[in-house]
């Protein structure tokens, strides 16, 4: 028997707890009146407390896990000692707050006291205060309890062992927060969206966010011939605007990329005043590492393949044709000379449209951001899942004609926008792509907006077609420091919009995520998108998906 699906609320939490904790977490019910904790997999929270105290709750355990609070080693020395391991509770929970105060919500950064909180420096430094006679205040009751035995024998998942992968975060706290706190919001399609603010701490945080990103895998060198080349333009305003060419860059290490660097300049859509940020954006292309390791047996012969052979066709007019859709007037001329000089005139004297020939150009855009790394019901992590299908996509367009491209991206902050080229349209489909591909890791967060709007500048540019689709593969989640649910909502519809108008079918595909239907068109708006619960099912849908999105991006470009 399955198990039984949680509740949107619980998936709410449950994202949230993985982003701050940096590591794939669930939450469940502590029970009414029980105070927090966790085992390292989960974090038990009271649900039948107010929503404010269920987030103070969490965001306390989440911290805590971040911060490497529950090392074998501490939990060890605490171990059937209750008052030690309140006293370094209280010391290592402020401490641990502080270090994500650039990121949580205005609730939880109440509880931290500051003083406390700079009086250590890392979990030893709180257990060897804890241990001395220093008076210090009560645990809060949002703090909750180290329960040791659970930590330990979770171990080595709970105590954050260095063979863990890293898992970084999807949204920041404050976002998640305005959320959870209006569930009965519901947007119309590219409406306003007044219950967050669009001004975050994008860009600026500083040591603070490099402290949090700390564990993040670097980006390094090895990828696309050209990653680094100033080949790109930036739309410096709304549609229309005089575009500007800027560098692009890769990055070593994570401070680079939170470094001052030229980028691609992008605008955003403000919903709250209904006007553009211009150059509110910055977007880097930062170069793929490769997975040696990476298999490509699977390349030949997929199950899209038939769905997707007979798309993209151009038209070609062909003349002096017996039946057609249109009168050859140089054929039907010769032919009525012909007839008044006494010959037997030439009957084919038409235009016949057939498709004989590839016109499609798509862009893949691979959502990588932390939010990725959760769970699938199908199986494995919703990242496996989106990588499969773009591996996929990009290999049976690839063999069947079309001018096909591969970007994965993933933000922190709006003046990180990192795109990666996992291939370009020009370059040849081969291991070398497929390794990339399989070299990147989930992380940070999704600025979705300002993706859509580098992939369609790169379509457009790039693509050398009339018929051009983006493709974004992602969960649906928009968030970002500055870019909360309803505002990057807005965003994300607007460039979706903006890319119609230019002509560029638009398809959003949510695979192997627990995201529902309305949940996407809230973010998607009128662009074809979908949700696939698993990657074997869009064999049945992605002809109709296909053809739906490129003759809504053919309409848009004929009004325009």
């Amino acid at each position: 028997m399955s198990a039984p699906s949680r509740s949107t609320d619980l998936v709410d939490l449950d994202m949230l707890a993985s982003s701050l904790s940096k590591r794939g977490v669930r939450v469940e019910d502590a029970g009414p009146g029980a105070a927090p904790w966790t085992d390292g997999t989960a974090i038990f929270v009271d649900l039948a407390a107010p929503r404010r105290t269920q987030l103070r709750q969490l965001c306390v355990q989440c911290a805590l896990l971040a911060a490497g609070s529950f090392e074998a080693g501490l939990l060890k020395a605490v171990k059937r000692r209750p008052t030690l391991a309140a006293r370094y509770l209280v010391l290592e929970a402020h401490r641990a707050l502080l270090a994500l105060d650039a990121v949580l919500p205005p609730l939880a950064r109440s509880l931290i006291d500051p003083g406390l909180a700079g009086r250590t420096a890392s979990p030893a430094d709180s257990l060897s205060l804890a241990r001395t006679s220093e008076p210090l205040p009560a645990t809060p009751t949002d703090f909750g309890v180290v329960n040791v035995r659970a930590l330990l024998s979770a171990a080595p998942v709970a105590t954050g062992s260095s063979t863990d992968a890293p898992r970084h975060i999807p949204r920041s706290a404050q976002q998640a927060l305005t959320e959870l706190d209006d569930t009965a919001q519901a947007d119309e399609e590219d409406g306003e969206d007044t219950v967050s603010s669009p001004v975050g701490g994008g860009g600026g945080i500083g040591k603070l966010l490099q402290r949090l990103f700390e564990q993040v895998r670097s980006l390094k060198e090895g990828g696309a011939p050209g990653a680094d080349a100033p080949t790109h333009s930036s739309r410096s305003g709304a549609r229309g605007a005089v575009r500007s060419v800027t560098s692009s860059a890769s990055a070593d290490s994570l401070d680079g990329l939170l470094g001052p660097r030229r980028g691609i300049l992008y605008p955003e859509w403000d919903t709250h005043r209904g006007a553009y940020r211009a150059d509110w954006c910055t977007v880097n292309e930062v170069a793929a590492q490769a997975d040696a390791h990476a298999s490509v047996e699977w390349l030949a012969g997929h199950a899209l393949r038939k769905p997707l052979a007979r798309l993209g066709m151009g038209l070609d007019r062909i003349h002096r044709r017996a039946q057609g859709d249109d009168i050859d007037i140089d054929a039907a001329i010769e032919s009525q000379l012909e007839r008044l000089a006494g010959s037997a005139p030439d009957e084919a004297v038409y235009v016949e449209s057939l498709r004989l020939r590839r016109d499609l150009s798509v862009l893949i855009l691979l959502d990588v951001s932390g939010s990725a790394t959760q769970d699938s019901p199908a199986g494995g992590s919703v990242h496996v899942q989106q990588r499969d299908v773009a591996a996929a996509l990009t290999t049976v367009l690839h063999e069947v004609g079309d001018r096909v491209s591969l970007y994965a991206f993933h933000s922190q902050g709006r003046q990180s926008v990192n795109l990666t080229p996992v291939k370009r349209f020009d370059e040849a489909l081969d291991s070398a792509v497929m390794r990339r591909l399989f070299g990147l890791v989930p992380g940070a967060y999704s600025r979705l907006g300002a993706a859509i709007r580098h992939g369609a500048s790169v379509l457009i540019e790039q693509g050398g077609t009339s018929r051009r689709l983006l493709v974004v593969l992602s969960d649906g989640l928009a968030y970002d420091h500055g870019y909360e649910p309803g505002y990057g909502r807005a965003d994300a519809r607007k460039a979706l919009a903006e890319a119609r108008r230019d002509g560029v079918g638009c398809l959003c595909l949510s695979v192997g995520a627990s995201t529902d239907t309305e949940s996407l068109r809230r973010i998607f708006g009128s662009a074809a998108h979908a949700s696939v619960p698993k990657a074997d099912r869009l064999a049945g849908l992605i002809g109709p998906l296909f053809r739906s999105a490129l003759r809504n991006g053919e309409a848009k470009r004929r009004i325009a």
